[in-house]
């Protein structure tokens, strides 16, 4: 095996003047010997940590003004505001109650603003970093510019898109992964310190810091095994085979038997104890040639593509502005980055390299037996990638190993880890793009129901297939409907909820849409309850309004095409569940600032209007909307302006919108005969006329 090759004598190590580091002198040792000496000479000398911070900036911070809460953040923010942070403790019970000391903690000193935990999530980066680089320097004593440069690896690992989904994974994953790097260092500074007793403290203290990154979550399980592989690569020089092998167990042992007890926990939890899922349905089932495939698509992604990953991701659309700016950063950084990475000569070592590569090899498929038992993919540019954080040490020193194994030459090395870390930041600032327009999307969603729906009775369902947006799932979306709707909640059951149809129909959730059917849904510590009889439908195209679907209004014939999982929820929707006219209209202030009012707003305004039947309000909206410039993407808006126009004796208007629309997008002709057909004025002979103009019959 590749670990079992390095046959260069420790004398020569430490005598040879290609070396990285010659030997310490007695007073460079007292100052190794002690944590807080070292922490007061990193301070005089910042260098590195400035880095450290700039790189992290450069990569996660520049656009953090303009990034929010996504996925889980959502329902958790709801908790720590409604509910508190208390909460936690029986909220995180029968999932991952290790993590609710986690949340409890972090929440009680942030409150639930966006910006604040984003600028938590970027210390929290700095900190990763960090800590990153003074662990690999105890695992690498002799080799101090390649801890480095794996430090920095570590900060802008790029298969790791879900920094900004900050509530949730800083606390799930970021912090227990601090834990587990530092115990990582304390097991290497333990066994470089000759005292005794500081030895045994240092081992204590990585011990705990084991148990604190391991039991919250189940990501890091296989991480443990790194660490074997780690102390056998630093027994090279103690004996053969065996006695190398020998002296690695005896070191580990303290630690396989907290991974052995958490195993144990997790056996229990999960299978007999009080462990109730999401109601996460795996998405893959294996056999051996599947779980083959697995295995090598997973070396190919962490060990390769997530590198360059960026290359194709700017080309594809390389004249959008998200792109540019991607590539200008990507050219910036480099000639930043170049300078502070440069590597003395040392001896160049396959056998070292090798060495590397094996134990990355190892470290990702570890990283990702987690998921892979769970059935999970490992999907590029998405939630799914949040699996990668278990796989950061293995890909990292994979990579490392690779390029160590290939180049001899320090000069060609320098320069392809300093493209590495440059592709790194500018992935990771493309990354902070999409979801920047995640935010502004949620923006939009939020604030349009509160136009549409100005307030909403109690025990309400909102029900749509999906929503066009990428990060958020109908249990996200139901924490800032209710953080919109019931903005006094204290305790008691959950007011509203939002149902994903093309997720939940057939499930124990939403059986069926036979009306009455009821429908309970734990949403942690409180319940839902509602049944079909009580619910609105909405619909929001990708390039559109919001807008809700009425049964009464031929929806069901104009929306026809769309997929059956909503269409078929569309007799449920009653508009009589949306009070008009509160004392206290819905907002979405908790979060945004209201955008300015275009279309959308309009549209919204008009089609409340249309609920109440005020179809002067409604023309004289369109009225309003048209002379300040705006239009529809979505040609099925104008529909509720073509009825209004028609009812309110403005023939004309009507019949100029509904040819333009239908110029515009012939695809809308099902939804506009459905209009006409509907229109009863007091000239049934033009309605008869426009219908026979449009060829309704053909």
């Amino acid at each position: 095996m590749a670990l079992n090759k390095i046959k260069i004598p420790k004398e020569q190590i430490k005598k040879s003047p290609t070396t990285e580091s010659t030997e310490p002198t007695e007073q460079k040792r007292k100052t190794l010997r002690s944590p807080r000496a070292a922490w007061l000479n990193l301070l005089a000398n910042p260098q590195k940590p400035i880095i450290i911070a700039l790189i992290t900036v450069c990569a996660y911070g520049l656009l953090l003004p303009f990034t929010g809460f996504y996925w889980d953040d959502l329902p958790f923010t709801w908790i720590a505001q409604f509910l508190g942070p208390r909460e936690f403790i029986p909220a995180f019970a029968p999932y991952r109650p290790f993590l609710a000391p986690i949340f409890y903690l972090t929440t009680r000193l942030i409150p639930p603003v966006p910006i604040y935990w984003q600028t938590f999530a970027l210390v929290i980066r700095f900190i990763i970093g960090i800590t990153a680089w003074w662990s690999f320097k105890q695992i690498w004593r002799e080799r101090p510019q390649l801890a480095w440069i794996a430090a920095l690896l570590v900060l802008i690992f790029p298969g790791y898109s879900q920094h900004w989904v900050a509530y949730t994974h800083i606390n799930q994953e970021l912090i227990p992964f601090i834990f587990y790097i530092l115990s990582f260092g304390f097991t290497f500074k333990a066994l470089q310190t000759p005292s005794r007793q500081p030895a045994l403290v240092y081992i204590i203290i990585a011990l705990l810091l084991q148990i604190c990154g391991i039991f919250p979550t189940e990501y890091f399980f296989g991480m443990e095994g790194l660490r074997f592989l780690f102390l056998f690569l630093f027994f090279h020089f103690e004996g053969n085979l065996i006695e190398r092998f020998t002296k690695t167990i005896k070191t580990w042992i303290p630690y396989l038997l907290v991974w052995i007890l958490n195993a144990a926990w997790l056996v229990y939890y999960y299978k007999f104890g009080p462990y109730n899922s999401y109601e996460v349905t795996a998405t893959q089932s294996f056999n051996v040639l599947t779980l083959l495939w697995e295995m090598l698509d997973t070396l190919l992604k962490v060990g390769f593509y997530i590198w360059i990953q960026i290359l194709p991701l700017i080309f594809t659309s390389l004249r959008t502005p998200a792109s540019l700016l991607s590539l200008g950063l990507i050219l910036v950084t480099l000639i930043f980055i170049a300078p502070q990475i440069k590597q003395p000569a040392h001896e160049h070592s396959k056998s070292f390299a090798r060495s590397l590569i094996a134990i990355g090899i190892i470290g990702i498929l570890l990283g990702r037996l987690p998921s892979l038992a769970a059935g999970l993919p490992l999907t590029l540019q998405s939630s799914y990638d949040r699996f990668m954080v278990s796989m950061m040490i293995g890909g990292t020193v994979f990579i490392i190993g690779v390029i160590e194994f290939l180049f001899k030459s320090q000069n060609i090395k320098t320069y392809i880890f300093t493209v590495l870390i440059a592709l790194g930041i500018g992935q990771q600032f493309f990354n902070a793009n999409i979801f920047r327009r995640d935010w502004e999307k949620q923006r939009d969603i939020y604030w349009q129901m509160a136009w549409r729906i100005p307030a909403l009775k109690p025990n309400t369902v909102i029900l749509t297939h999906q929503m066009p947006i990428d990060y958020e799932t109908d249990i996200s979306f139901t924490a800032p409907i209710n953080w919109i709707y019931a903005p006094n909640f204290t305790r008691g059951n959950l007011p509203y909820l939002m149902l994903y149809t093309e997720k939940r129909i057939g499930g124990p959730t939403l059986p069926s849409f036979a009306p009455k059917t009821g429908i309970k849904f734990p949403y942690r510590t409180i319940t839902f309850y509602g049944n079909t009889s009580q619910a609105i439908v909405i619909y929001m195209p990708k390039n559109g309004c919001l807008r809700v679907l009425d049964p009464k209004h031929g929806d069901m014939e104009i929306y026809a095409k769309l997929p059956k999982v909503l269409t078929d929820a569309i007799p449920l929707s009653d508009t009589s569940n949306i009070i008009a006219e509160p004392n206290t209209p819905a907002t979405a202030a908790m979060f945004f600032s209201e955008p300015k009012h275009e279309w959308c707003y309009y549209f919204a305004k008009a089609e409340l209007a249309q609920q109440l039947g005020d179809y002067q309000k409604v023309a004289a909206i369109g009225d309003e909307a048209v002379s300040l410039g705006y239009k529809p993407e979505d040609q099925n808006e104008w529909l509720v302006f073509i009825e209004a126009y028609a009812l309110t004796g403005d023939l004309q208007t009507a019949e100029k919108l509904s040819t333009g629309a239908l110029k515009e997008d012939p695809r809308i002709k099902r939804g506009m005969c459905t209009i006409w057909g509907q229109i009863q004025t007091g000239s049934e002979s033009a309605s008869i006329k426009m219908i026979e103009k449009i060829g309704c019959g053909n």
